[in-house]
């Protein structure tokens, strides 16, 4: 009975649409196709000049698309509304001549009173889409013509210099600029906390008001209720109205889960033009914002972030190393701590999604070892230090299972294995014993109401968490699902363990903020080589870390869908 209801619902919307009347409009048609003869006949015989089809495109925007510049002047001429919009997305015909870069069209539009200025439905001005197709003659034209060269759209507060820069279009940059455009304006910021803390109080509004429906009040006397307002940019307001939605800080839902993605965030946007072209690796777009006025050094609004540093993140070494050749400031971090020095290290081995990602760090003449190297000699600090986890070393969520709140270069470098890059550091003044930083209870760590059954002294906030020889040896294969994501050097975990130890004098019995030891984590991967070569070290295989688990535990699977190790465990 469901399925028989199901296919006469479909079949009486099939109805419906089959005898809705669809709007016609042979000269939308003929305008469309670029018959110039067909239009002349159509206007001719009385056509409606200004009649539609379907979708609100006229002849007037057709021929605005084609770039027809011959059919635009017979319809102008014709009465032809300048003004008309499409029916998705308020669309004029200038909008439309400026996305496709038809300057021709554009001169005629404007001549015929089109309004330069006015927006789409998203907020958008001809000259925010011919500053992305890239057409400078075109930008030049809507610019005399009265083009805001700083409209913001309202989404994001971006300009039509930073929809150039994204896109890479430096001839339209170079334009922007002589037109006036002004490169330090950055785009909105994003409370991610406070939207996050939003979210949570409209669901809670949301289900309260379901559960009133169904007690029995009417929809209209619910429908009375506000629900939570909307945060906006980073302000009082947003704060007080995230608190009055619930926005109490939230415990993760598992043990050792690093907080929750707005956490980690905090906030986000405030990118500048220059920060744009240099996350898209547009080296060209980048050094045309230079030297039109834009602030090598100018930072993020959101999170500090700089145009050196973005395009290290996203795998731009050699847009990297020109900006620091060209004055960029290699010594200044993120709001987190990020530095271009730590960000190379990490885009090597940043763990990898299955579906298709950039591989820009792969196409650089640069490789990262060179461009740490540069760095280092440059007088960067080898010890510079995570303020915090970064959420874009990671994907989805982070399966890493140990914070890295305190992690330099060279801890990410033991965790990758790579003997090259804390060889590299350690010949620049790196510390090789500094471990990462114990972050408060529900981002990390035992909670304080469970037993702690590993003899040590508590583990207090702010102080040692995991040292390198921990990272080394595998931390957060028996904490969660590290072993999913985590990329290192191939067959690296016995030499990079040995290096550790014998090179650096690395405790083998060392207690991570957990109370795991190296042997530990080396278990929960059925490591028998490491383990034997540990123990030979004199590792102690009796420890039992603060939640009460031994060796033998982490060696039996302890975290769902992670097999036991019978050899191991032997």
């Amino acid at each position: 009975m469901r399925r028989a209801r199901r296919y006469l619902t479909a079949g009486l919307a099939v109805a419906l649409f089959i005898g809705a009347t669809v709007p016609e409009s042979p000269l939308a048609d003929a305008a469309m196709r670029g018959d110039v003869a067909g239009v002349r006949s159509l206007l001719s015989d009385g056509a409606e000049v200004n009649a539609p089809r379907g979708d609100g495109m006229t002849a007037l925007h057709w021929a605005a698309q084609r770039g027809s510049v011959e059919i635009a002047r017979l319809l102008i001429q014709a009465g032809a509304r300048v003004d008309v919009l499409t029916r998705i997305g308020d669309h004029t015909p200038l909008h439309v001549a400026a996305r496709a870069g038809h300057e021709a069209v554009i001169g005629d539009l404007l001549a015929a009173g089109a309004d330069v200025n006015s927006a789409t439905a998203t907020g958008a001005t001809a000259l925010h889409f011919a500053s992305a197709s890239g057409r400078a003659d075109a930008i030049r034209l809507l610019l005399a013509g009265g083009a805001d060269a700083d409209a913001r759209e309202p989404e994001w507060g971006q300009t039509p210099l930073m929809f150039a820069a994204a896109a890479g279009r430096v001839e339209a940059v170079r334009a922007l600029l002589e037109g006036g455009a002004d490169p330090t304006i950055a785009a909105k910021v994003l409370d991610i906390a406070a939207r996050d803390a939003w979210d949570r109080g409209n669901r809670r509004d949301r289900e309260a008001r379901v559960a009133a429906i169904r007690a029995g009040s009417s929809v209209r006397e619910v429908a009375r209720g506000a629900g939570p307002p909307l945060p906006g940019d980073l302000s009082a307001e947003t704060r007080e109205a995230a608190e009055r939605a619930g926005g109490e800080p939230v415990a993760p839902s598992c043990s050792g889960c690093l907080g929750n993605y707005a956490d980690l965030v905090s906030t986000h946007g405030g990118l500048t033009a220059l920060l744009l072209a240099s996350r898209e690796g547009h080296a060209d777009a980048a050094f045309a914002l230079i030297e039109g006025g834009a602030d090598i050094n100018q930072l993020s609004a959101a999170d500090r972030t700089s145009p050196m540093l973005i395009a290290m993140i996203n795998g731009h070494f050699d847009l990297a190393l020109r900006l620091f050749e060209a004055g960029a400031d290699p010594k200044v971090a993120s709001a987190a701590g990020a530095t271009p020095l730590y960000a190379a290290l990490n885009m090597q081995w940043a763990p990898k999604s299955r579906h298709p990602q950039p591989t820009d760090y792969q196409q650089q003449e640069a490789s990262y070892l060179e461009v740490m190297e540069t760095l280092l000699v440059a007088g960067v600090d080898p010890n510079a230090r995570l303020e915090k986890s970064l959420w874009f070393s990671t994907y989805n969520r982070d399966l890493f299972g140990v914070d890295r709140t305190g992690a330099t270069a060279f801890w990410r470098a033991a965790h990758a294995l790579d003997i090259d890059a804390m060889k590299l550091l350690l010949a620049h003044g790196a510390d090789p014993s500094l471990p990462t930083i114990k972050v408060p209870v529900g981002r990390a760590g035992l909670r304080p109401d469970r037993a702690d059954h590993s003899g040590l002294p508590p583990a207090l906030d702010g102080g040692p968490a995991v040292y390198p020889i921990h990272a080394a040896a595998g931390v957060g294969y028996g904490q969660g699902f590290a072993g999913n994501s985590h990329r290192h050097v191939p067959d690296g975990w016995l030499p990079a363990m040995k290096f550790l130890v014998e090179e650096l004098g690395a405790d083998v019995n060392a207690r991570d903020h957990d109370g795991y030891t190296p042997l530990h984590h080396a278990a929960a991967r059925g490591d028998n080589e490491m383990i034997r070569y540990l123990v030979e070290r004199g590792a102690d295989a009796t420890l039992v870390s603060r939640s009460g688990q031994t060796t033998v535990d982490l060696a039996n699977g302890p975290v769902q869908r992670v097999e036991p190790f019978p050899e191991t465990i032997a």
